[in-house]
């Protein structure tokens, strides 16, 4: 068969759909990223708050337009949308020919032998004991990849369906996590992503003890340029890890660290157990550890609750603290979860509000520190010539793939993509950097 796998959501998302690449791959089927012309089309989905509900239901609906017009065979929705509404994405949507759970990426195979010999393939595996290892087909550019050192979360906060969807934190053993990495590094990849729903609390749950600092000093050992880091729970970073980071050329200095909020009733409220001296003093130890530091977080603006002193709160906090990079979210009152249910519920115009107020403020922390970039050379991984802006495009330490912005450059000759270039930045341009090769 000709099986096309889309993915949505996050990049731990992406990694299971690389997953299921491989297997179908290795079964002797075709693999392509195109819908159109396909035998089967795999639809890998996020579910984690209503936008991303939307977004999945908007690609089934659209894979369902090119069968109804014979371009498409059938429709296999996986992930975590399947794993939330099982029976109404069958009754709801005819469409959908099967579906999997997040307990049954490993199944993929099997479930399109069932598809092909007339069935309705419909397996939820057991959540909290998934197959996290294995082969994959690395769907990123060859110069970047993710590396998934666990699965599921323990943190349990108020407003998050993802233990619900995702099972118990369980993280893989440091000696598979070495090999899929030194892999990686013998296919050319430079910049390796370390992921996880919390890669601090890496370890924990296997071996008894955090073991982040340990496993990142060995994949330090390892030919990559750039060790890049996403999600570090406030509560788990200690002295150890912080001194690695401090200690590892490789490691970059940009943090990607979910705060949520920073005033401490709401931080009660929403189960989180760091209180808004301990962020503080965190992160000002952090900055003065590692110079250059580059912050990325998360905050939610609504939660039930939350009036405007609060939120006056979080706002002095963001314009004080200068967070460099920041997603705003509008809270999402998602159902099975506490905040769902918690009295005083803010109304939704109100928080819409707030979040736009946020964005803007955050877009002036993010000018100004691109504007105090003038002058200086930053190392730029290139990702090509870019044709509409008539130059190259690349990422600096400052940005992380598909998040942040990018660094625009000229140069004297061809720059190959996945190589790195010492750019001179001589322009700021809509949150991005411009600037040319420093000869």
């Amino acid at each position: 068969m000709k099986v096309a796998f889309i993915s949505l959501g996050c990049a731990k998302n992406l990694v299971n759909t690389e997953q299921m690449m491989a297997r179908v791959r290795a079964a002797g089927h075709t693999v392509t990223g195109q819908a159109e012309g396909a035998d089967v089309a795999v639809l890998n989905t996020c579910g984690f708050i209503d936008s991303a509900k939307s977004e999945a239901i908007q690609n089934i609906l659209e894979l369902a337009a090119l069968k109804e017009r014979g371009a498409l065979g059938k429709l296999v929705v996986a992930g975590c949308l399947s794993q939330r509404y099982q029976q109404e994405l069958l009754e709801e949507l005819p469409e959908v020919d099967g579906i999997l759970g997040t307990g049954s990426y490993t199944e993929i195979v099997p479930a399109l032998e069932e598809l092909d010999a007339g069935g309705t393939p419909c397996r939820f595996g057991d959540i909290d004991h998934t197959e996290e290892d294995g082969a994959r087909i690395v769907s990123t550019p060859p110069y970047t990849a993710y590396l998934k050192i666990a699965e599921g979360c323990d943190n349990r906060c108020a407003y998050c369906v993802i233990p619900s969807l995702r099972g118990r934190y369980r993280s893989r053993t440091m000696e598979s996590l070495l090999e899929e990495a030194e892999r990686l590094a013998e296919s050319g990849v430079q910049e390796l992503i370390v992921i996880a729903q919390d890669i601090t609390r890496y370890g924990t749950d296997l071996y008894g003890k955090r073991k982040l600092g340990e496993l990142l000093q060995a994949l330090c050992r390892l030919p990559f340029h750039w060790i890049r880091l996403h999600y570090l729970y406030p509560d788990e970073v200690d002295e150890e890890l912080i001194g690695v980071l401090a200690s590892e050329r490789k490691i970059l200095r940009y943090i990607d660290i979910p705060l949520q909020h920073i005033n401490d009733r709401i931080l009660k409220a929403m189960n989180r157990r760091s209180t808004k001296a301990e962020i503080l003093e965190l992160l000002a130890h952090m900055r003065q550890r590692l110079p250059g530091l580059v912050l990325r977080t998360s905050l939610i603006c609504g939660l039930p609750g939350e009036g405007e002193a609060e939120f006056e709160e979080l706002a002095d906090f963001l314009r004080q603290a200068g967070i460099e990079r920041a997603g705003i979210f509008q809270f999402s009152p998602e159902e099975g979860t506490p905040a769902a249910e918690m009295p005083d519920q803010v109304p939704p115009e109100v928080a819409e509000r707030r979040v736009e107020l946020l964005v803007d403020l955050q877009s002036r922390v993010m000018d100004a520190w691109n504007e105090g970039r003038l002058g200086e050379t930053l190392e730029v991984l290139c990702e090509g010539f870019d044709p509409e802006m008539g130059c190259y495009a690349g990422r600096s330490y400052a940005d992380s793939p598909d998040v942040d912005g990018k660094v625009f450059f000229t140069a004297g000759g061809v720059v190959a993509a996945g190589s790195f270039v010492n750019v001179r930045i001589t322009g700021v341009s809509d949150g991005d950097l411009t600037g040319e090769i420093d000869a």
